[in-house]
């Protein structure tokens, strides 16, 4: 005991003394070491772990602590631009990591054969994720743009049969046709007239969001009404769609404290939802009146839009039976689909008339193919519509199709997109993707890829979509590529069904315009992308137009 005890107190001398002279280093230390020195070291750490990151991985600057957002924010003016550089410099995919403690990280990705793995062959592993569902559930619900697993399944369902149907089919048709005729080109005449430039993206964003709404709900809003006046509901679904889009910028933890709050930008949307969800519950309700009486009477609903055929296919609407929709079903089912097809033609039909005035070749071999369809018509029949085409019609006009597809693939309407790994994963090329990961990929990139498209990926070539190059010397018609290759309408089991539809609608419209008028872009007019979900031009298009005396002046 007594040797156990000058043992212990001889260890606890050599411990006190070690701490007292622990202490007078650090004393003396901070006598020589002061707060410039010590931030001059930790920026030296700083710096030095940034340098192994860049050494070890390939990709962006990932940089300590902020992982890639001082990267991303030093190239906020040319994003995608940017993105595409970095895609070809890393060989095609590479990884991405936020902020500590975010819980944000993945890869990025522009290869067709991992767009393929994750869209198609792992399809199940990669939904639409809790992170998207999140930010746009007030606004969207359970609508199949933000559904996953069976709530997707059965509205896929309910879609494909009811857009593919002959019925609807020629009711969009019809709709397009009306607004063309009515509407969109009375606008432009005046326009023509009184020789003062307009916003054509504006224009077509109005278009798009009557049409959609036509075909969506039934409902004429009046958005290209002579005056061009605001219109509540379109004005709430715009700041709705925004304000959601906000959630995806900022920390999770500063809109969510906002929610709970009530305030700012979040209570700016619950406003908007509001007033987006009630238009969309009126609606709903008086069709649900109106077909329980004409059924009611053993009449035929002839309601063709979207909403009356669910209905009608649907039932009551009380969500018993296995064909009965629910109310909330159908109400977050067309609000999706509105909000999925209200920007994305319009914007493609702006870059696609900003392309056609940088090439004169390709808009004069566009007005030789609707020259010859005239032509053709004149021939077979004079009962035809003289101001738009027939469905028949525009399904002929190969070309413009080519050139349409070719500005998507250039500029696509939906210029990134996402999915989140539900378990570990490995890409065909090796790449490893963590649970809770998410797969970015650059729709816009992939369009400027050499790897992919030739060394001429960048010119606007609508040839490339033409069998046999479109010059005569090979087989007429179309080259089908492959969607993960051009995913401008994303692909897989999630491949737009309204692709068809989206198909006949620019091409209508676009054939419409060039046959009555000459479009200039205004000179000087800067021309850029906008950072967002969907491929706006940042400054809008500023066109003239000018009356045809004849279609190849």
């Amino acid at each position: 005991m007594a040797v156990k005890s000058v043992a212990g107190a001889s260890g606890g001398a050599v411990v006190a003394a070690a701490a007292e002279a622990l202490a007078a280093g650090w004393a003396a230390a901070r006598e020589h070491v002061g707060a410039v020195d010590l931030a001059v070291a930790l920026l030296g750490l700083f710096v030095f772990g940034a340098a192994v990151q860049r050494i070890r991985s390939k990709g962006p600057m990932l940089w300590p602590v902020l992982g890639i957002i001082p990267t991303v924010f030093f190239h906020l003016n040319d994003i995608y631009e940017w993105a595409t550089a970095v895609a070809v410099s890393a060989g095609g995919t590479f990884p991405f990591r936020g902020m500590w403690f975010g819980n944000c990280h993945g890869v990025i990705t522009v290869d067709p054969t991992t767009v393929e793995h994750v869209l198609r062959t792992r399809f199940a592993n990669y939904p639409k994720g809790a992170y998207f569902r999140e930010r746009f559930g007030e606004l969207l619900g359970d609508g199949i743009f933000n559904a996953d697993d069976q709530a997707w399944r059965e509205q896929r369902r309910a879609a494909t049969s009811e857009i593919h149907s002959a019925r609807f089919a020629a009711y969009s048709a019809v709709t397009v046709a009306d607004l063309v005729r009515r509407k969109l080109l009375p606008i432009l005449s005046a326009a023509a007239a009184g020789g003062h430039p307009v916003d054509l993206q504006e224009l077509l964003l109005r278009f798009t969001f009557d049409n959609i709404c036509a075909a969506g709900f039934g409902v004429d809003l009046g958005c290209l009404a002579p005056s061009l006046p605001e219109v509540p509901f379109a004005r709430a679904l715009e700041e709705a769609t925004e304000l959601s889009l906000f959630r995806f910028i900022v920390p999770p933890f500063v809109w969510k404290l906002m929610r709970l709050l009530d305030v700012g930008t979040e209570r700016r949307l619950k406003v908007a939802v509001r007033l987006v969800h009630k238009f969309a519950e009126k609606t709903l309700a008086d069709r649900r009146e109106e077909f329980e009486a004409v059924a009611g009477g053993g009449n035929f609903f002839h309601r063709s839009d979207l909403l009356s055929r669910l209905i009608d296919a649907g039932g009551n609407g009380d969500g018993n039976g296995a064909t009965t929709y629910s109310n909330k079903f159908l109400k977050d089912f067309c609000i999706s689909f509105i909000l999925a097809g209200r920007d994305t033609t319009s914007v493609a039909l702006a870059w696609f008339f900003w392309l056609l005035s940088e090439h004169p070749r390709v808009e004069s071999r566009v007005l030789r193919e609707i020259a010859g369809i005239i032509k053709n018509r004149a021939k077979q029949s004079s009962t035809h519509d003289d101001v738009v085409f027939s469905v028949e019609e525009v399904k002929k006009m190969e070309y413009l199709h080519a050139a349409i597809s070719e500005a998507m693939r250039l500029y696509p309407p939906v210029p990134v997109d996402f999915k989140e790994a539900l378990e570990d994963d490995v890409f065909p090329d090796g790449t490893a993707v963590r649970k809770g990961g998410r797969v970015i990929y650059s729709i816009y990139s992939m369009g400027r890829m050499e790897s992919i498209w030739g060394a001429d990926c960048r010119e606007f070539k609508p040839e490339r979509w033409m069998k046999g190059g479109g010059d005569g010397g090979g087989t007429a018609g179309l080259v089908a590529e492959s969607q993960f290759k051009y995913a401008v309408f994303n692909a897989g089991p999630r491949v737009c069904v309204g692709k068809r539809f989206a198909y006949m609608q620019m091409k209508m419209v676009a054939a419409a315009i060039l046959t009555r008028f000459r479009v200039a872009v205004v000179a000087g007019h800067p021309v850029a992308p906008k950072m967002t979900t969907t491929l706006y031009m940042k400054h809008g298009l500023r066109v003239t137009f000018a009356e045809r005396e004849r279609l190849l002046d």
